[in-house]
């Protein structure tokens, strides 16, 4: 065994993502707004990492950032060691609005974004099964040959998902996927993806507003402090094994513990926007 290369390879893995002195600034009629400003990040390989905190603490614009839509005022964003410097396949958005094409049916969405990721260096067949195997990871086979006006807002959801995992993204990056949906469907979900994300061993970045989806789902939490000129409060490694089961984890005292630490963040050490708005 090359020691030296493992070495190499395990450290890369480990600052798969890298965010670096990210400032993020846009003009105005009133002058320059600073969205963010100081963002220094490391995400590494396989990891699972929740972007929380209060509206208007660049949650999105980060995600953003690392999508490649937009560039930063300063600073530099790194995935695979690679510079971002606009959208690619490597990297997934799965947005709150599902984003689905109203006239193709679920199969032909998904197909859409496989074709134009590997259409040049695969047959239709190839592309045909990459999109049926990924229907079939979210468990929609059936159907296949609906259109999004025929199915849910959670089958919809999982649609955009499944056409997110069939590009087989290095990073899925999720801009409150669920945060439209009812409670139930929302668990089903949060569920059914942690059971995707133990297989596919993905890289995620998700946004959100819930702080139990936040502990339920992540190995790092990364919390916002409150806008204009946000920056990285605090980050919590949330050390629970895999895989995870929502109802054991309930009276878990490790689980408790990371959500009251959520909790203190968001509406103590940050709570007096909330206060204001009251």
């Amino acid at each position: 065994m090359n020691t030296a290369a493992s070495t190499t390879t395990s450290a890369a893995d480990a600052r798969f993502i890298q965010i670096q002195g990210v400032e993020q600034a846009f003009k105005t009629p009133k002058g320059r707004f600073v969205a963010l400003q100081g963002i220094d990040l490391t995400v590494a390989k396989g990891e699972f990492v929740a972007l929380i905190g209060h509206s208007g603490c660049g949650k999105s614009t980060l995600l953003n950032l690392i999508a490649g839509l937009t560039q930063p005022t300063q600073g530099a964003l790194l995935c695979a060691n690679k510079e971002i410097a606009g959208p690619g396949p490597e990297r997934a958005v799965v947005f709150q609005n599902h984003s689905l094409l109203p006239w193709l049916t679920c199969f032909e969405n998904i197909y859409l974004g496989v074709e134009r990721v590997f259409g040049g260096s695969e047959s239709k067949a190839q592309l045909r099964q990459r999109t049926t195997d990924a229907l079939a990871l979210v468990g929609l086979d059936h159907a296949a040959h609906k259109r999004p006006g025929e199915i849910s807002g959670g089958m919809k959801q999982r649609v955009g998902i499944a056409r997110a995992l069939a590009m087989e993204p290095k990073v899925l990056l999720m801009d409150e996927p669920f945060g439209a949906l009812d409670a139930l469907t929302r668990a089903k979900l949060q569920d059914e993806l942690l059971a995707i994300v133990q297989k596919t061993q993905s890289t995620v970045v998700m946004v959100t507003h819930d702080v139990d989806e936040a502990v339920l789902l992540s190995d790092k939490i990364v919390m916002m402090t409150n806008g204009p000129a946000a920056t990285i409060g605090e980050v919590l490694a949330v050390d629970l094994p895999r895989p995870r089961n929502r109802v054991e984890l309930a009276e878990d005292r490790d689980y408790v513990h990371y959500r009251k630490a959520v909790i203190d963040f968001l509406y103590t050490r940050q709570g007096h926007v909330e206060k204001q708005a009251a």
